[in-house]
């Protein structure tokens, strides 16, 4: 499947790859796993999607938050790696929610990047295994932080 060509069949459009917030490196790449740090609902020159789920934002707020966060996920993949179609699956993603003590959708809030990446590259490859917490705080009041690891292509 040529990745590239799925995003403009889904009309999907990349935000820039977003800039470093700290010392660290955005792809880290061992073997054929590729492990991306942490990234926010990043929408270029806009800035971030920012707000606490049960407090300033919805559910579908917060969905729609975790899906930008995935668009800025494959914007850096594609940024460091040269192509998407370098990415074989998702092995793996950690979500966090910026949240109440009593709100408890981190899950559904997660959904957002995870259905995006079944649309991307179908259930087998594009769903992994997954974690999504709530935190007090995430930096800059962004609502979700996302960090995953894909498995190359050979």
């Amino acid at each position: 499947m040529n990745i590239d060509a799925r995003l403009e069949e889904l009309a999907l459009t990349l935000p820039p790859a977003p800039p470093k917030g700290g010392v660290y490196k955005p792809v880290v790449i061992i073997g054929n796993v590729a492990y991306v740090s942490g990234h926010g609902p990043y929408l270029g020159e806009a800035g971030y999607l920012c707000g606490r789920l049960g407090a300033d934002l919805g559910l579908e707020d917060g969905k729609h938050a975790a899906r930008q966060t995935g668009l800025a996920l494959l914007a850096t993949l594609k940024s460091e790696l040269g192509s998407l179609n370098r990415v074989k699956r998702v092995i793996k993603l950690l979500g966090m929610v910026n949240s109440t003590g009593d709100f408890e959708d981190h899950p559904k809030v997660i959904n957002g990047c995870s259905e995006l990446f079944a649309e991307v590259w179908g259930d087998e490859n594009g769903i992994g295994a997954r974690s999504a917490v709530g935190m007090g705080s995430l930096p800059g009041n962004i609502a979700v932080e996302i960090e995953g690891i894909f498995e190359l292509n050979a």
